[in-house]
């Protein structure tokens, strides 16, 4: 398999560290709030990347964080009158929800920033030996221009970048050794969270979480590190500075960024009121629709999501559905077991369009390329598949055409929605059981619901309920 590397600006082999076994670590999302549709894009591409190389044989482990201590979540919490954690485990509970609709599965492990104190105060006091950082006033800073080969990544250079690059500035900016000097460490802001440090009461800048949770999850170096493009720099950059000054390696093999996403040809934004949650977009579609739509470009292009694109990818969904069913209702009233010469024939194809799958997908995760091989499974399925058809063939389309399907995310069994007067029967046994002190029952009557889309509420009127 190939990968655009970001760091060498060109496809390269993917050759693991260990044979059999790829670390990956995804940046994930700050739980403040919803995430937004553009959140979505590097969740369903690397989700898709871990289904592949799983396919090809690898031990995936899978690592991708939730940031639960920052500016956005304390500032919501003390609009609320919470406690920051309020914020953060609603948030990330919230998160998960999103995942499972949009069928990407859980990381191997998904750590909280605010559960590797230690280790980050550890790697903060690591780099103040080797001489890469310097306190001041409670506040740790990285001495950028220490790390010699600072901006490898983004391809910028630190000369050009000391004009005022605003994202790397903090509070205190005159403390600076060096303006582009960055923040591992900050002091405590009243009615904010904080734990102990050599340094006194702070927390962790962003940047020092990353570097943390991925070496105590995956190891010193990483195979691949990917994420959206707006974390090159300076995240993912300075995340390289941290990492390497204190661990003396090299810190990921290769970098794999996302493109931006797009509403209607313009940038996403509150003020343009154009920004959208997935929660949001769930209202309007199922969220395989959004998944199927997010695949059928190359995720290294720029994407636009308009109704016009996810309604022709909510046809072209319907399509492969479709064609599944129908041979999984062929293969199971299939009256002969073997293929006739045709459908050996016709099997053969099967096989061709499998290795040109696989070569479209080892060409730098080409999901697209690779969803057009599976709308030709859909032709010759469509053209060959009848009454008439054999088990033996049968079988073999669809085992082909599932799993081509499970390793974009794509689920071939259309979900049943529930009617009005199952819900409406299902929340009168719900009554029933509170009724007859069966909590246990009524607690797994309202969970059932709610894994499918269906909340309840408890009023003085009786029970409602609501569609999420």
């Amino acid at each position: 398999m190939k990968i655009y590397n970001t760091m060498t600006r060109k496809k390269e082999e993917f050759v693991p560290i260990r044979e059999g076994k790829v670390g990956i670590y995804v940046c994930g999302p700050t739980v403040y709030d919803f995430i937004h549709i553009g959140n979505a894009r590097p969740m369903i591409v690397f989700d898709t990347l871990r289904r592949y190389l799983t396919y090809l044989g690898y031990e995936v482990n899978y690592v991708s964080n939730f940031t639960d201590v920052d500016d956005k979540i304390i500032k919501r919490a003390n609009e609320e009158g919470v406690e920051s954690t309020v914020i953060s485990e609603r948030y990330i509970a919230e998160v998960k929800k999103d995942m499972c609709s949009m069928n990407v599965q859980e990381a191997t492990t998904h750590p909280k920033a605010t559960e590797e104190i230690p280790d980050m105060i550890a790697l903060v006091e690591t780099l103040i030996e080797k001489g890469y950082a310097y306190e001041v006033n409670g506040t740790v800073y990285f001495r950028t221009r220490q790390f010699k080969e600072y901006g490898k990544l983004s391809h910028k250079n630190l000369d050009d970048l000391r004009s005022g690059n605003r994202s790397l500035k903090v509070s205190g900016e005159d403390e600076k050794e060096d303006g582009l000097d960055f923040v591992l460490w900050k002091p405590k802001k009243e009615g904010e969270p904080s734990w102990p440090s050599p340094w006194g009461e702070g927390r962790p800048g962003w940047h020092l979480e990353c570097s943390c949770m991925s070496k105590k999850y995956i190891g010193d170096v990483i195979d691949i590190h990917a994420g959206g493009e707006d974390l090159i720099f300076p995240h993912h950059e300075n995340e390289i500075a941290q990492s390497e000054a204190a661990n003396g390696t090299e810190f990921a093999r290769y970098w794999m960024h996302n493109a931006f996403l797009k509403i209607n040809n313009e940038k996403m934004s509150k003020s343009l009121g154009n920004f959208f949650t997935v929660r949001e977009i769930s209202e309007k579609y199922p969220l395989q629709v959004i998944r199927f739509f997010m695949l059928s470009a190359h995720y290294r292009s720029p994407l636009n999501f308009s109704d016009d694109l996810v309604e022709s990818a909510k046809n072209g969904l319907e399509r492969i559905v479709t064609a599944y069913e129908k041979v999984a209702e062929a293969a199971g009233k299939a009256t002969v077991s073997d293929m006739t010469a045709q459908e050996t024939e016709y099997a053969a194809k099967i096989d061709e369009f499998l290795k040109k799958y696989e070569a479209a997908m080892d060409d730098d995760l080409n999901t697209a390329d690779a969803i057009s091989v599976v709308f030709e499974l859909v032709k010759l399925l469509n053209t060959t598949v009848n009454a008439d058809s054999s088990k033996a063939y049968c079988d073999k389309m669809a085992t082909v055409f599932k799993q081509l399907c499970d390793i974009l995310g794509i689920e071939t069994v259309r979900e049943q929605e529930l009617l009005d007067e199952d819900i409406e029967r299902l929340i009168e046994e719900r009554q029933q059981a509170r009724k007859n002190k069966d909590f246990a029952r009524a607690d797994e009557i309202r969970n059932s619901l709610l894994e499918q889309g269906i909340a309840l509420e408890d009023t003085r009127e009786g029970v409602k309920w609501k569609k999420i």
